[in-house]
């Protein structure tokens, strides 16, 4: 159970591009599985087995230890009717839960405004990273992101204000095409994206934090450790966002994609050793999360657009295993002939990790009411 008097946080990880959940957790006993893939194909010997038809990536080592720790739970067939294609509008859809019209208001930034409705906490939420997800977005919710902790403290007013520049510009340059300059000049100016003012109040965490646990050097892993050193301040952050990118491997998956799934599951085992060592995991999880998962089919190098992918929600208070159905693998089952049809709505998840974790009501930010699961500890 979280200790008494601790507020739940939730880290969300996005796994940018489109991860390949078949490559991920392998159905390595299914004859469907090796028609259909024959060169995007892990070895059945190769895999690192969970029971008789499933088994981790051989790159997730950790993250298998984590599971047989009982900490990961794999939500397996995540999607939404008629998923497209485009990775800007899926993930628009998975930020903003609004599949028919073009949001404009992020779960994450609703859920943020209903625990903060009073704004005393620019903190609440915080990006790793530059510009500000959509996810994120909602007019009037003030977000801090942060891309560099170490350098941000010693920098002055002249090299902060080139950094706000810069994150401004980020967030137009994303969201202006699709949603016009308009609304996006309206919320930065109400929110002031105010990333100054959050910052400032993180100049000091990098040299207030020690451990033992020695993060490895790549993206993924320094994001953990800052939201490891945010947390470990205690200043009353809810939500953290990180971004893992490369996951669109229309070619050379098998070169690319199994140094990202290594830099993905060390570093959440990692930041999960230094939570455990802080006293610090009973109030934290986490969820995995990518805009799509990839064809049945691989297309000689790589694997294309698809559907029905994956999650992972992992922490001390997560009761792991598995959850919804992994997609039927039988060619017949398949959406328009080479996609995995989904087997739980995204909205669902996302209700869950709102309602059971932070303890917001999901039904106006999901824009409906989905079947939830059931992957923590009571």
């Amino acid at each position: 159970m979280v200790s008494k008097g601790k507020d739940k946080v939730l880290v969300v990880i996005q796994l940018t591009g489109g991860n390949d959940f078949m490559n991920t957790i392998i159905p390595y006993t299914s004859e469907h599985y090796f028609d259909a893939r024959k060169k995007v194909v892990i070895n059945a010997e190769e895999t690192l087995p969970i029971n008789n038809t499933l088994a981790f990536n051989p790159n997730m080592g950790p993250m298998k230890s984590l599971f047989d720790d009982g900490r990961v739970g794999i939500v397996q067939g995540i999607g939404y009717p008629n998923s497209v294609r485009s990775h800007f509008r899926a993930m628009d859809i998975m930020h903003t839960c609004e599949p028919d019209i073009v949001g404009t208001e992020g779960w994450l930034g609703l859920a943020i405004r209903e625990m903060d409705p009073n704004q005393e906490n620019v903190l609440t939420g915080i990006n790793i990273g530059r510009g500000l997800p959509r996810a994120l977005s909602v007019s009037g919710v003030p977000v801090t992101s942060i891309g560099d902790i170490d350098g941000y403290g010693v920098m002055n007013d002249q090299d902060k204000a080139h950094l706000r520049d810069r994150a401004v510009q980020s967030f137009k340059n994303i969201y202006s095409q699709a949603i016009g300059s308009g609304p996006v000049s309206e919320y930065i100016g109400k929110t002031g994206i105010d990333i100054l003012k959050g910052a400032d109040l993180l100049a000091d965490v990098s040299s207030a934090y020690t451990s033992s646990v020695e993060y490895a050097d790549n993206p993924i892993a320094k994001s953990l450790k800052d939201v490891a050193r945010i947390h470990l301040a205690d200043l009353g952050t809810r939500v953290f966002y990180a971004n893992h990118g490369g996951y669109d491997h229309h070619a050379n998956e098998m070169v690319a994609h199994p140094g990202l799934l290594t830099d993905l599951s060390g570093a959440i085992a990692d930041f999960m050793d230094d939570l455990e060592e802080h006293d610090a995991a009973d109030e934290i999880a986490i969820m995995v999360f990518t805009e799509f998962g990839r064809r049945m089919r691989d297309n000689g190098s790589g694997t294309d657009h698809g559907s029905g992918g994956g999650a992972f929600i992992i922490g001390k208070n997560v009761d792991g295993g598995f959850y919804s159905e992994y997609p039927s693998l039988e060619p017949a089952d398949w959406e328009l002939g080479e996609d995995l049809k989904h087997t739980i709505d995204f909205r669902g998840v996302y209700a869950t990790m709102l309602e059971q974790w932070l303890g917001v009501e999901a039904k106006p930010i999901v824009k409906g009411t989905f079947e939830q699961i059931s992957p923590f500890r009571n």
